[in-house]
């Protein structure tokens, strides 16, 4: 039983392995070779064979795409579909759908296709074309095409197979092959990404295609209360963009009238304003509520030598760039091969009908004799020729009809002969220069399709929107004191509450309890706090505390100023120690305040009051115990602010009431 299970085991790894390593390899990620996925090269190899400059139907064509693909006609439409709107390597008839709204395309047998100029001029070379069986065996297919731009760059790719996922991030056509120019002649170089939608990209996170990229929409303020979105970010279309607009209005994050979508051939958005609400504060809530603000992980994985790895923008480029060098030098030096054997025909051809050697076999009695006349009679001509001669050069001399040989024009050949010998100088002299070479063929296709592919999308450095500045204060805290609780969902007991604060859901609350215990909490529906808090404000940065308080022990006032305090939500800290006497009593924010506090009578002093500047005292931490307010029991303090003193003011520097610890 043991040994069936370890058996079945086995099997399951082994086939779990297998179905990993198909997914991985002939489906969701790309070659580093020809940037494309196992179906697109297939679907472009059949637009490929069919090719005869016209239109195709694109059922056709995703019908004899399956004679290469071993899946789904769906699956192949949805490839052709895809790769045609990159608007790289398919010229399109019909509806394709749009890429702006997410409209989907038309069914297969409405629209049509073929290979676009750009596709027929950099994808395919017999001659350097890899080729193994199809799935069936009944035909042939490309392990990879050679591609001579970076196509896996240009039109980026996006997969998620077993264990892994790529998002490689589309690049612009002009950048790409300047900086494989750049590559060639040692320089360094940059590149960042261009996405078809336009938009603006934050690149400050972005590293070498990985890490991260934030994207935005392109807003216009038509006016105060109607803003325009012209431009979309990656990854969303218009009605996802709508949604996330409408999905922010009803949670109250945003206020809008309406929402309405033009966008055609370009986006336009237009979004209506409600009343008291205005264009240039709504747009960054719209960045920091709604997929007008998106971020993006960018992740370069990709096959290479039939194993994935994670690569980078440059190695990709390099890659490809050698890569270009070396399938040009191939394909040099195939045409020097093929000219070199059309001069040695040619050569052979005259030197066959002008020497008359075919008169030589007119007496010959067998087809061996024939050959070996022809044989002797050129050996005295080997000198001026590049290569010895063959059995097959003699059998195709003697393949010449004599229609030809009557017609034979020796001027023509000599022309042709000299052609071909300058063809062949003019290889020698790139092969000499292959940077060069490579560099002019580069200029060549930018020169021919550069114009086309303009960059669209912005770089810009984004300020990081504050989600608590631009929410809306669309929430009203309450605290019922007599019951203890605070939310915006409580209502106060008497006419009006004690405390009411409007704010939004990421405001965070600062509750200040008599007996000098403070904690920071979140916006609540409904939450129990107690009956003895003496503030409650939403925490802002800098708002400067005048306190004074009561010490309990010693039965002693203090006074102390000090800033927001850091905190931790829902933990509790201290601004004095606890005792059933300490409490506190006054408290005010600012600068320009003061208090007055009575003292007990004393026969021997000469006031009973102090008169108590808070502009005086230095700002120190809120745990600091703070200045006495005299050696003297305080029996009240009030608030001084804008009154004059009636009584001469007490120096709180005199000995006995100095700063304490």
């Amino acid at each position: 039983m043991e040994s069936q299970h370890g058996k079945l085991q086995q099997l399951f790894e082994y086939n779990f392995l297998e179905y990993t390593s198909y997914v991985i390899k002939e489906r969701a990620i790309p070659d580093i070779n020809d940037g494309l996925k196992p179906v697109q090269r297939r679907i472009l190899q059949t637009l490929h064979l069919m090719d005869d400059g016209r239109f195709h139907k694109v059922a056709n064509v995703v019908g004899a795409t399956m004679k290469l693909h071993p899946h789904g006609d769906q699956s192949i439409f949805a490839a052709l579909v895809n790769l045609a709107n990159k608007g790289y390597l398919i010229e399109r008839q019909g509806n394709y759908g749009n890429i702006f709204t997410g409209d989907s395309a038309s069914a297969p047998r409405y629209i049509e296709c073929r290979l676009s100029p750009l596709s027929r001029e950099i994808l395919f070379n017999k001659d350097l074309t890899e080729f193994v069986d199809s799935y069936d065996g009944r035909m042939l297919e490309p392990v990879t095409l050679p591609c001579k731009i970076p196509l896996l760059l240009l039109q980026g790719a996006e997969g998620i197979a077993v264990g892994m996922a790529t998002k490689i991030m589309p690049h612009n056509f002009c950048e790409l092959l300047d900086a494989q120019k750049k590559i060639l002649k040692n320089e360094e170089f940059t590149l960042f990404p261009d996405f078809p939608q336009g938009g603006m990209v934050d690149i400050s996170m972005y590293n070498n295609g990985n890490g991260k990229i934030r994207c935005r929409a392109k807003m216009e303020e038509a006016n105060e209360k109607t803003i325009l979105i012209k431009e979309i970010p990656y990854t969303t279309t218009t009605q996802s963009l709508i949604d996330s607009v409408e999905k922010a209005a009803k949670s109250g994050k945003i206020k809008i009238v309406s929402i309405n979508d033009y966008t055609a051939e370009e986006v336009e958005i237009e979004i209506k304003l409600a009343r008291g609400i205005y264009a240039k504060d709504t747009i960054k809530a719209l960045y920091a509520f709604t997929d007008c603000e998106v971020s993006i992980s960018p992740n370069l994985t990709l096959v290479q030598g039939g194993v994935p790895r994670t690569s980078t923008v440059n190695e990709v480029l390099h890659h490809n760039t050698a890569k270009l060098l070396a399938d040009l030098q191939r394909e040099l030096e195939i045409d020097k091969n093929r000219l070199e054997e059309k001069l040695h025909a040619r050569l052979l051809e005259q030197i066959f009908i002008e020497e008359r050697i075919y008169k030589t076999i007119e007496e010959k009695t067998s087809y061996k004799a024939v050959v070996d006349g022809v044989d002797k009679a050129l050996a005295q001509f080997q000198d001026e020729l590049d290569r010895p001669i063959v059995v097959d050069d003699i059998e195709r001399l003697l393949e010449i009809k004599i229609k030809r040989i009557s017609r034979y024009d020796i001027n023509k050949q000599k022309k042709e002969i000299k052609s071909i010998r300058a063809d062949i100088k003019t290889i020698l002299i790139h092969l000499k220069d292959m940077v060069l070479f490579t560099t002019n063929y580069i200029d060549k296709i930018l020169d021919k399709y550069g114009a086309k592919y303009p960059r669209r999308t912005e770089f810009k450095e984004f300020t990081e929107v504050s989600v608590r500045r631009v929410a809306l204060s669309n929430l009203t805290v309450c605290y019922d004191r007599e019951e203890g609780f605070l939310g915006y969902q409580i209502k106060s007991s008497g006419d009006e509450p004690e405390f009411s604060i409007s704010c939004s859901e990421y405001d965070r609350l600062l509750l200040l309890y008599e007996t000098g215990i403070y904690k920071v909490i979140q916006v609540t529906d409904k939450l129990f706090v107690g009956h003895d808090v003496r503030w409650i404000g939403k925490m802002k940065k800098g708002l400067v505390f005048n306190m004074v308080y009561r010490e309990g022990r010693q039965n002693l006032c203090y006074v102390k100023r000090f800033s927001t305090p850091k905190f931790i939500l829902d933990k509790e800290y201290k601004l004095f120690e606890n005792h059933k006497r300490s409490k506190i009593l006054l408290l005010s924010f600012g600068e320009g305040k003061r208090a007055r506090a009575s003292l007990m009578p004393s026969p021997r002093a000469k006031t009973n009051i102090v008169e108590i500047e808070f502009d005086e005292y230095l700002l120190k931490g809120a745990g600091a115990k703070g200045r006495r307010v005299s050696t003297r029991v305080v029996r009240r303090v009030v608030d001084a602010t804008g009154k004059k003193p009636k009584e001469k003011k007490v120096n709180l520097s005199l000995p006995g009431m100095g700063a304490t610890s």
